[in-house]
């Protein structure tokens, strides 16, 4: 998913959740200009096999992320690809799978990004490679050129990528002491196209869903890591990212079942709102996490429960000239942070139906959904997902920070748990 954008085919997503497409007859844009990249492709690579990684047993990975809900409005992680290894910022997404870099070939048209464009390996992925295959929309997709797998990403506010499946080298630190350079499948993103939202600058995406084609996903088949994706966002800005199982205590964490009716994202299926600890009678919320996404969306009931509840009780003076986010609240004077305004705030909770102990709930407190402007305002940071399209109600950056959030896909439940996420776990030799 990219951060800012909302996806428009099939599953319609807040800032990150991904579908990809095979581009067809009817939806073409972009069949000229692959026309033109596809001569280049086939004269520049042989299609050499790519190396594998010698079994290591499973140990984990932990980043360092950078950046912040407000004012950056975004989350980043540093990757190392390539040989010799090259640093690339990337945008960490557990609402898509597919990690892309916008890449360096004769006709690209890239945004702005923290790197140079990534120079792409000589080792393409084929068509019919099972990688490939879960990326297109159907089983019965067709080859153009059977040496290269085309990929197209679309979001609902008209953004895109365009690109070609490569594989290429991942350096990793182990919190075993070990280094590997296992060869995974990355997009070489030539065509981006931005949407009409807010626009990050960035170096790609990392796709850290469920799919096949996800990070965690093939660093799991070739037995580096546990197929279990994990991240902690400090309030404070930055915190870290984890792959594996090693670097977390799970009895202090609550865990909900993944959703069995919505599997294609992080779900824990259904949720009842509660807000100040009493119901508000919404009931059966879908809910989904999205590291890609800065706010949390509810649908237009829910958000209308949540504001009419939260004005009735409300002191506080709308301030319709900060337009930082669609409700903004002035005090006597500027707030200088969140603990300035905490206490006119409630908080909220979605509590799920289906669970195995009755603590079932995720709880966000009100530095957990809202900001400080610029102008000292108090600015919410829960919107209305149904005016832009979504029809689930996703957990966002801003409502997962100081929070420990965990996605374990071999025992398929989702974890959380208040954290310092200031803290990064040790081994210190885990960080790239």
């Amino acid at each position: 998913m990219k951060r800012g954008a909302m996806l428009r085919v099939v599953v319609i997503g807040v800032l990150g959740l991904a579908v990809l497409s095979a581009a067809s007859e009817s939806q073409n844009y972009h069949h000229h200009q692959q026309q033109q990249q596809r001569s280049w492709w086939q004269s520049m690579f042989s299609g050499i096999s790519s190396s594998a990684v010698s079994p290591v047993g499973f140990s984990s990975v932990v980043f360092p992320l950078h950046g912040n809900v407000y004012p950056t409005g975004s989350y980043h992680v540093q990757l190392n690809i390539g040989q010799p290894p090259k640093p690339y910022f990337l945008d960490p997404d557990t609402g898509s799978d597919l990690t892309w870099l916008q890449c360096d070939v004769p006709g690209a048209q890239c945004t702005k990004g923290f790197h140079p464009p990534y120079r792409p390996s000589n080792d393409r992925v084929p068509c019919r490679d099972p990688l490939c295959a879960s990326l297109q929309p159907s089983e019965d997709y067709s080859c153009d050129d059977p040496d290269q797998c085309d990929y197209q990403i679309e979001y609902a506010d008209g953004g895109s990528s365009l690109g070609v499946l490569l594989r290429d080298t991942l350096s990793l630190n182990l919190t075993n002491g070990m280094r590997v350079n296992p060869r995974l499948a990355i997009g070489c993103g030539y065509d981006q196209v931005p949407g009409t939202s807010n626009y990050h600058p960035m170096d790609g995406v990392l796709g850290l869903g469920k799919g096949k084609t996800s990070i965690i996903s093939q660093l799991h088949s070739q037995g580096i890591v546990r197929n279990v994706v994990g991240h902690c966002l400090s309030s404070q800005g930055g915190g870290f990212l984890f792959f594996g199982d090693g670097v977390y205590d799970p009895s202090r964490l609550t865990w909900m079942p993944m959703s069995r009716d919505y599997t294609k994202h992080y779900s824990p299926g259904l949720a009842e709102l509660i807000f100040g600890g009493k119901a508000t009678g919404v009931k059966n919320l879908i809910v989904v996490f999205d590291s890609g996404s800065s706010y949390t969306y509810l649908n237009s009931k829910a958000y209308h429960a949540f504001i009419s509840l939260l004005k009735k009780e409300l002191k506080l003076q709308e301030a319709s000239d900060d337009q930082t986010l669609p409700l903004c609240w002035k005090g006597k004077r500027p707030f200088k942070n969140i603990q300035d305004v905490r206490n006119h705030f409630k908080p909220l909770t979605l509590k799920f139906s289906v669970g195995w102990r009755a603590k079932s709930q995720f709880e966000i407190a009100p530095e957990a959904y809202l900001i400080i402007s610029s102008k000292g305002n108090a600015c919410l940071g829960v919107l209305n997902g149904t005016e832009v399209g979504l029809q689930y109600n996703l957990i966002g950056d801003i409502s997962m920070q100081d929070k420990m959030v965990i996605y374990d896909n071999e025992k398929e439940v989702i974890g959380w748990g208040s954290a310092n996420c200031d803290q990064f776990p040790r081994p210190r030799d885990a960080f790239i």
